[in-house]
């Protein structure tokens, strides 16, 4: 038997409504004792480990659901090997990766070696979603009960969406045979088109074709109204509009069956950073990092920096304060970062011609403690519910506590220090990541997986 014992920290399990200072015990894998008295009830003759916590945070594993590992296909971005580093790096235990890879993971045989794979490179858990559609094409339903029995957790077409709503309707009838979520990237390629950012002030002094928010939100009324026809759940990702969020809080108010989750960049960031814009200001009024005057250092930005690509695009002030308001009173209940690693040379072209995405595995749990704890948005452990029970309760994982006889999943980071987001110190493989040259605040500082020391700072 071996024991880890993490000694003197702030413990704070939302499954449990457990914040108190306190010891955790594992043994052989598994949550032990959380308490006081943990030190004493170390079995006679047990190896132990220990980890000092005075001054941490002690929470259960994180959890990101909304992550690109780009293997099979696409390594020369990220591998599982890489991306899962990145993630222990970041204070995550638990990762769900993105069927768009090469081919995609749209049968059994992929999900196989997708897990296989995980089981011999990666360094945290992974978790496998499988296509809504054959090849992410959007035209025939993949296998979805094949899909299931295969292992997935949800299924997924992200990077592309379902334009035929008949289609659609019946993925949803099939996924709730199945007891499976449907996860599903919000763009009406109709309303959309060639855009590349956000329709507002900005894309119309840059020059550049724009991404209107009603090309978000009518998806996410399609699936609201889906979900009411099915009774199936469907989670709206990354959501990005003050109207997506409006739709979603009345939908639910109304007791459909459908959630959503924010990603960090989208409510720090808004599109005058395409700009190299200095004057980033909230609805309130305040800076962006409102919690203190005068913000952190950031590094000059230039004009057309594809590393504000992405899709969603970032929106404007308005927006960003919208999906921050939602955060705060539970309409958007998960936070994720929809990791998306792409080669220097890929990003390295003309803004119109950059693939969209960026890395955030490293830098979303410190982004969010600033704009929402520090910001005095959430309190910690409201925070922490978002990265911990709420996602696990979305793909039934058994994960998301420090219960006694739970996995030892265990996050330790400290909320208030300071440091600087280096490209040098990443463990992806990709860099494209508009905070490189950052101070942050809030920071991981060791990542357990199944009672083992995977990474720490």
């Amino acid at each position: 038997m071996q024991a880890l014992l993490i000694a003197g920290g702030r413990v704070i399990d939302p499954a449990n409504q457990l914040d108190t200072l306190a010891d955790v015990l594992v043994l052989d894998g598994e949550i032990a004792v959380v308490g006081p008295d943990a030190r004493q009830k170390i079995p006679a003759g047990v190896v132990t480990e220990e980890l000092d916590a005075r001054g941490k945070v002690v929470c259960p594993g994180l959890i990101d659901l909304h992550v690109h590992l780009r293997e099979p296909g696409q390594s020369a971005k990220e591998t599982l090997a890489t991306g899962t580093r990145a993630a222990a790096r970041g204070g995550f235990t638990s990762i769900v990766c993105m069927p768009n890879t090469s081919p995609s993971i749209d049968n059994a045989g992929q999900v196989a070696l997708v897990r296989e794979k995980a089981a011999r490179d990666a360094v945290v858990n992974v978790y496998v979603t499988g296509a809504i559609t054959k090849g992410i094409a959007g035209e025939e339903l993949a296998p979805i009960g094949s899909l299931k029995g295969a292992g997935v957790v949800a299924i997924t077409d992200d990077g592309h969406c379902v334009q035929n709503n008949e289609l659609m309707r019946r993925a949803l009838e099939y996924a709730k045979m199945f007891d499976l979520p449907i996860m599903d990237h919000c763009q009406d390629y109709a309303l959309v088109t060639d855009g590349v950012m956000h329709e507002g002030y900005w894309s119309t002094v840059l020059g550049l074709r724009g991404w209107p928010a009603a090309g978000e939100d009518a998806i996410v009324a399609r699936n609201i109204l889906l979900a009411e026809l099915t009774g199936a759940h469907v989670h709206c990702q990354h959501l990005g509009t003050a109207g997506s969020v409006r739709l979603l809080r009345e939908a639910k108010q109304r007791g459909v069956s459908i959630s959503g989750e924010a990603c960090c960049h989208h409510f720090t960031l808004t599109d005058a950073a395409i700009a190299g814009s200095e004057k980033f200001w909230a609805a309130d009024g305040k800076q962006i990092f409102g919690y203190q005057d005068g913000g952190y250092a950031r590094p000059a930005w230039p004009v057309y920096d594809t590393n504000f690509k992405m899709n969603p695009p970032l929106r404007s002030a308005a927006d960003r304060e919208a999906i921050l308001e939602a955060l705060a009173d539970g309409t958007l209940e998960i936070l994720a970062s929809d990791h998306a690693p792409h080669c220097d040379y890929e990003k390295e072209v003309e803004f119109d011609y950059a693939p969209f995405g960026i890395t955030g595995l490293e830098n979303e749990l410190a982004l969010s403690l600033m704009q929402l704890y520090h910001a005095k948005r959430l309190s910690l452990p409201a925070l922490i519910e978002k990265f911990t029970v709420a996602p696990a309760r979305l793909l039934r994982l058994k994960k998301g506590t420090l219960s006694r006889g739970a996995d030892a999943d265990i996050t330790l980071f400290d909320p208030d220090r300071e440091w600087v987001f280096e490209r040098k110190a990443t463990a992806s493989k990709s860099q494209n990541n508009p905070f490189y040259g950052w101070t942050l605040k809030g920071r991981p500082t060791a990542t357990v997986v199944g009672g083992k020391i995977v990474w720490q700072a």
